[in-house]
């Protein structure tokens, strides 16, 4: 049983609720139209025909995160065996093994250029490798390890080669200056896990997404909140930045995506699986923004038509529940990455 309220926490509690359920209605009053009535004159998009190009085996245990190099063509994974594999996705040969000093890795990330990666995760501390250098025995040369979180690392986006934004478990935000090996800034920036983040096109804001059931977009030069999203009703799993740079999708637990636009400051549009009862565990968006994808936990990828708000199918192949997707950047091809061991490549 969870803890009973005392008559102050539960008059704050109410206070809020009352305070959010305003907001809500005050969107609603502005809601002149839904994101499907507006498109209703759009024409149907073809159905998305992707298969699995490359199925990537090397890892021996569950596989939590996979992320595209900005070459379109490299994805580094990151196990619970203790390793991450940089690929090459056109010819599915393993370019580089690096070994982990813990092996509980959650989140992996690419720099744009291609020269780093970063991984994080039971360890509390994000560290960085150099896959142009090696060191003694071969492996990725360690150029930084980031410590001093007070909670697991949950997520970590290059900006740039000198410049990393990492989201924890202590409801922290961290951006960090690699050159200098120093924090830049730190602060709160949700009431629970920061699970999820995605850089804008322009690299000057990110959006996060935490199992407070919010989204908050940030600008990167500041500390300073600049809009706050509702409407999921559990932990937000993941968030992608729209192409356009105006809009940002998101997958939950709640077993709903849902498309935020930012200047109309809420959300657009839901989307549900048709069997109703598939949670998410990560998205993207195609390089047009006229499909949204959602890693499930039912082993499939969902597809949506964004515009047509229309479940448009669904890729199917692997035989556990999938746990993060990532999209190239010229739209050409989706990673997978899931807890049978596997990562794929659809296109």
């Amino acid at each position: 049983m969870p803890p009973k309220d005392d008559p102050e926490t539960a008059k704050l509690r109410k206070e809020l609720e009352d305070l959010m359920n305003k907001i809500k209605d005050e969107q609603k009053k502005v809601a002149d139209t839904t994101f499907a009535d507006a498109c209703a004159s759009v024409a149907d998009a073809p159905k998305v025909r992707m298969i699995t190009r490359k199925n990537l085996k090397g890892h021996i245990n569950k596989v939590n995160s996979v992320h595209y190099s900005g070459d379109n063509r490299h994805a580094v994974s990151g196990s619970l065996d203790g390793k991450l594999i940089i690929w090459d996705t056109w010819t599915g040969n393993k370019i580089q093994v690096i070994p982990l000093r813990s092996s509980w890795v959650m989140s992996v990330a690419f720099s744009p250029s291609g020269n780093f990666v970063a991984c994080g995760g039971m360890d509390n501390m994000c560290t960085v490798y150099d896959v142009n250098n090696r060191d003694a025995t071969g492996a990725a040369k360690i150029t930084r390890e980031l410590m001093g979180y007070e909670g697991f690392l949950s997520s970590c986006r290059f900006v740039d080669d000198n410049h990393l934004i990492t989201g924890s478990g202590d409801m922290k935000i961290t951006h960090w200056d690699l050159e200098k090996n120093a924090k830049i800034m730190d602060f709160e920036g949700h009431n629970g896990d920061v699970v999820s983040m995605s850089l804008a096109p322009d690299s000057n804001t990110y959006v996060t997404g935490s199992v407070d059931q919010s989204c908050k977009l940030w600008d990167t030069r500041s500390k300073d909140c600049k809009q706050v999203f509702f409407g999921h009703t559990a932990d937000v799993n993941c968030v992608c930045f729209h192409p356009s740079g105006q809009a940002f999708g998101t997958g939950s637990e709640d077993k709903t995506a849902r498309l935020y636009d930012l200047r109309s400051d809420q959300q657009v549009a839901q989307y549900a699986p048709p069997n109703g009862n598939s949670g998410f565990t990560s998205c993207a968006l195609s390089s047009s923004g006229r499909f949204i994808m959602c890693g499930s936990d039912d082993n499939s990828v969902h597809i949506w038509d964004t515009l047509k708000v229309q479940h448009n199918g669904q890729l199917t192949g692997h035989e556990n529940r999938i746990t993060s997707i990532s999209m190239s950047q010229n739209g050409m091809a989706l990673c997978s990455a899931s807890w049978d061991n596997n990562v794929r490549v659809w296109g």
